[in-house]
């Protein structure tokens, strides 16, 4: 197990960033949430005492911990701690549904799962349900601590940091299951230098950390770049626009990271409330996770007179590709060029009269791979390190790049992945469903999910059962908006459901203003 930090004082593990700052300004916070804060100088502490406990509990180097969670101190530390141990981490939103844990516990065999009830009611149900035993760990309090795994199996572990796996980032698989992105120590570390740099982030910074740290832009673009920046990271465990409107004009809130449907809610709350937004320390305002529409951007910057910057990622690729640079503010939704160190290309786009193609990334951002996923794995990433987005872009005269749609049909909704065809798995296992076809459709700074469904002849689907139904099975970003009842599917020939006729039905059907989180 690694403790020492590596050449040139540059950390070599994810929770060696912080050490720095804990002698050159002990006083300073370095996290904060609603019941507690920790400052630099006690999170070294903090952390050590909370490591001892998981080594105790039976946690070994190359095991996973799952951790079932809403942004706090405590799901901060812990995953600090787990890296300590040289464990891997794998935080998942506590909102999901009690199939998804079930799903992930088996996936990622789990040594041990930590559930955060504490400002989760969610996570200590989930807890509860699975066995769970109230712990109180230094520094973070109360957490529910799940059955040790007899069964799990430790992975090698590397000391090399671009070997050595820090985290675990779930998203659903194109078939459904379970699919978790392998990123190491050295992906997250380098993509928070990344953020610290092009935002410019210094100890004075307050960030708001409104984003889920079971994301990758929350893990390592907040947590990851405050902590190495010496900066103070507020957690938030859910996006509120009236608390975050206070917070911008009463807690010094200098950066604020969003999907673009978080500020399209903040100004829509201020419009109903009538409530000019004030953020008098506010010098960054970084969108990303979603597609930015120029009339967002627009609005905003009128709101605050300041500009919304934009980015483009993805997990594979912790997560950042493009940024927009601060020295060069821009007037459209372009997500500006590569970040430094990386490199990209647009695959095909010669062939493209508009010069459009698939974007392709290599550099220190892509990640190990897929875990237990070794076929996976091979069709994200060529034999010489190309990772294939599945994204469509073209470059500006400027080299900054606009992204032109998905290849995929995945669905962007509040910064969160939707893959059809999990969704649809859950509508086909319902009485009465025939088939069903989920699209995504377009609304302001979002997309929103849209299911058809076609009943067996003759039967009658009980929408309120059905609408339950999906409640109980999927987390709440990937339960459709609407749900619309069809005689029959529109298919071709062969049988294939026409996704297209549908997607463009659900445009035409989209409500006004219509806003979803």
């Amino acid at each position: 197990m690694s403790q020492d930090v590596g050449l040139a004082g540059l950390p070599r593990r994810i929770h060696e960033a912080f050490r720095p700052w804990a002698e050159q300004h002990p006083q300073r916070v370095a996290l904060a949430d609603a019941q507690r804060s920790l400052r630099y100088g006690e999170l070294g502490s903090t952390v050590d005492a909370v490591a001892e406990r998981l080594r105790a509990s039976g946690v070994r180097a190359g095991d996973r911990v799952l951790l079932v969670a809403e942004n706090s101190v405590a799901l901060a530390v812990c995953i600090l701690a787990v890296s300590q141990l040289d464990a891997w981490s794998a935080t998942v939103n506590a909102r999901l549904s009690s199939r998804e844990i079930d799903n992930f516990l088996s996936h990622s065999g789990a040594r041990r799962a930590l559930y955060f009830g504490a400002n989760s009611p969610q996570a200590k149900t989930h807890g509860e349900e699975r066995g769970a035993e109230k712990v109180d760990w230094p520094g973070i309090g109360e957490v529910l601590l799940g059955p040790l795994n007899q069964q799990a199996e430790t992975e090698p572990v590397e000391e090399d940091g671009a070997k050595q796996v820090a985290a675990m980032v779930y998203t659903s698989g194109t078939t459904g299951s379970p699919k978790a992105v392998m990123l190491t120590h050295a992906n997250l570390l380098f993509v928070a230098r990344n953020s610290m740099r092009m935002r410019r982030i210094t100890p004075e910074d307050v960030i708001y950390g409104v984003l889920p740290l079971s994301h990758v832009y929350g893990l390592s673009s907040l947590l990851g770049s405050a902590l190495i920046s010496g900066a103070a990271l507020h957690l938030v465990p859910r996006f509120q626009p009236d608390q975050l409107a206070r917070a911008l004009a009463e807690d010094g809130v200098t950066v604020l990271h969003g999907a673009p449907a978080m500020y399209a809610k903040l100004l829509e709350w201020a419009e109903s409330n009538r409530q000019p937004l004030r953020a008098p320390h506010l010098r960054v305002a970084q969108s990303g996770g979603a597609p930015l529409t120029m009339p967002l951007k627009q609005s905003f910057e009128k709101a605050l007179g300041l500009t919304l910057h934009n980015g483009y990622g993805m997990t594979e690729a912790s997560p950042s590709i493009c940024q927009t640079r601060m020295d060069a503010p821009r007037t459209d939704c372009s997500v500006g060029p590569a970040i430094p160190g990386i490199e990209v290309r647009l695959n095909g786009a010669e062939q493209d009269p508009e010069g459009v193609g698939e974007l392709w990334v290599r550099g220190p951002n892509v990640m190990k791979g897929y875990y237990r996923a070794p076929e996976l794995t091979a069709e994200a990433v060529t034999p010489d390190g190309w990772l294939r987005t599945g994204d469509l872009a073209r470059r500006e005269a400027d080299g900054a790049l606009v992204i032109a749609g998905r290849s995929k049909e995945l669905i962007i909704r509040s910064g969160f992945n939707v893959y059809p065809v999990e969704v649809e798995q859950v509508l086909n296992a319902f009485p009465n469903v025939l088939q069903s076809a989920v699209v995504g459709r377009a609304v302001e700074g979002n997309e929103e999910v849209v299911a058809f469904i076609e009943p067996w002849p003759d039967a009658v689907i009980d929408l309120d059962a059905l609408r339950a139904h999906l409640k109980n099975n999927l987390s709440p970003y990937k339960i459709p908006s609407e749900i619309v009842v069809l005689d029959r599917l529109p298919a071709a020939a062969t049988g294939k459901v026409l996704k297209k006729e549908l997607q463009l039905r659900a445009a035409r059907s989209a409500p006004a203003n219509s806003l979803n989180s």
